[in-house]
Order: C-alpha cells, then structure tokens, then sequence
C-alpha cells in the first residue's frame, strides 16, 4: 500500500549571526524519515527547540529544505512548488487570534484561497464556504461574522475551516490545542477526529500535551535538539520508551497523571 505521505531524509540547516565577535548560531535539523498513511495521526514532541516546527514548516512548504523528499501518494512534491504543497498539505496555526484578520469577514478569509486556487464562480464559491463552516461545527451566517465576534473555541474551527477549504489530504497542526481551554480542547479534539474519520485525512500534529497526544496519534516521533531520538507506535513510546530522553518525557506525563 502506497503511504498517504512519505519523507526521506528531510533535513534543514540555518546559520545565524548573533553578533560581531560571536560565533555564528548552527542549527541542524538531522535527516528525518517517516510515513504517514491514510487516516493516521502522527504525533511529533519533544522539548523546545527540538524541530518539531521546523519539520512542520518544511511539511507545508513554509521553508525549503536543505535536503530530503517528500511524497505525497507516491508522487515527489518539487521543494520549489510552493503553491502544489499549499494545495495539498495545509497547516492549522497555534494562535487562531493572531491568524486570522480582524479587518476582514470570516467569509471573505474564505473566499480568497479558492478564488485563488480554483475554477469555481462566486456561486459555487459561497456553496463551498457554507459547506466547509457547517463541516466544522459553524452555520453559514458565520461567513458574515468578524474576529472579534467569534468565541475562542469557534476562531479555532474558523481556523480549521481556512485549512480544509481546499480539500487537502495532509494537515498539520503545530500545537492547535495550546491556547483553548478545557472544554473547548475536547470539542475540539473529537470533531478533528469526526472529520479525520470521515475525509480519512492524514494528521500531523505536535504538541507538548502527552495526554492528547495519546488519545489521538496512532504513532509517535520523539526529537530532541534536531534528531529523531525515537520513533514507533503510540502504545510503544508510551510503554516501552527505548530511549533515556523519551523515559524522561514519559515519565514526567505519568508522574503529572499519577497526581491528578
């Protein structure tokens, strides 16, 4: 069976000048690999600093590796194409507030990537954006709503509504959960799973969050200052950690639940 989403030997490096009698700052991103087959949940974490964003930017298209592949359904995706990533792998920001344009109508948000990226007429376009909203929990008179109008817990599925526009096959979310509270996380976190399920897309999600991590992923990859330390299936990581590094982390989410 063909994966949804394979990386080869993805890496990443950047040098950075921090001063005039300083040495230059090196960070590397190690040559990563992973497959990510239909309807599965990986889940990336690690301490800051570990990479886990830089992957998800490279994922996305937001930075061009150094070197490595990505294949979606087999097929290589060119690191240049930019707009052929957008397509298919889009992104769920941590910071729904800070992503979305408070000078403009959740609509209008909406409008703009299939204008865009697509064929539709205006027609066709409205259709697309009162199904995407109702897909998400929203009504379709939230098409006509601001930033500020909307609770925290719908700015963040007007967020996800923005990622599914285009029908993508891939999302990635670089800690989507992090800013809601309690309540709003679970409702959040089922209807993911409810359109996962039901699309049968393929999620990349990091997050500091061992809890959600694994009630959702079905596989783990544990980083550290820009190396794959470990990787395999949810249960695996979180049972048997090989590593000294991801006994810590475990053992750290088990203390922290031991005590609750």
């Amino acid at each position: 069976m063909t994966p949804l989403l394979s990386v080869e030997n993805l890496s990443w490096r950047k040098v950075t000048k921090t001063g005039l009698f300083q040495k230059p700052s090196v960070f590397e991103l190690q040559p990563v690999n992973f497959e990510l087959q239909p309807g599965e949940t990986m889940a990336i974490v690690g301490e800051n600093g570990s990479g886990k964003s830089i992957l998800a930017k490279l994922l996305v298209g937001a930075e061009i590796p150094t070197q490595g592949d990505i294949y979606l359904n087999g097929e290589k995706l060119a690191p240049d194409n930019i707009r052929e990533r957008c397509l298919k792998i889009r992104m769920i920001f941590q910071h729904s507030q800070g992503s979305l344009n408070p000078a403009i109508t959740l609509g209008s948000l909406l409008d703009e990537p299939l204008k865009l990226n697509t064929t539709l007429d205006s027609k066709e376009r409205k259709e697309k954006i009162e199904q995407t909203l109702t897909m998400v929990g929203m009504l379709p008179d939230h098409a006509h709503y601001y930033r500020h109008m909307l609770s925290e817990g719908q700015r963040q599925r007007a967020a996800l509504a923005r990622a599914l526009i285009l029908n993508p096959q891939v999302l990635v979310a670089d800690e989507p959960f992090a800013a809601l509270d309690p309540s709003v996380r679970s409702q959040t976190v089922n209807l993911l799973l409810k359109l996962q399920n039901d699309l049968g897309l393929g999620f990349v999600f990091i997050s500091h969050n061992l809890g959600i991590v694994r009630h959702i992923s079905d596989r783990v990859l544990v980083m550290r200052e820009g190396r794959v330390v470990e990787s395999g299936k949810t249960n695996d990581i979180f049972t048997w950690p090989k590593t000294e590094y991801s006994q810590k982390i475990v053992s750290a989410y088990q203390t922290l639940t031991t005590k609750k």
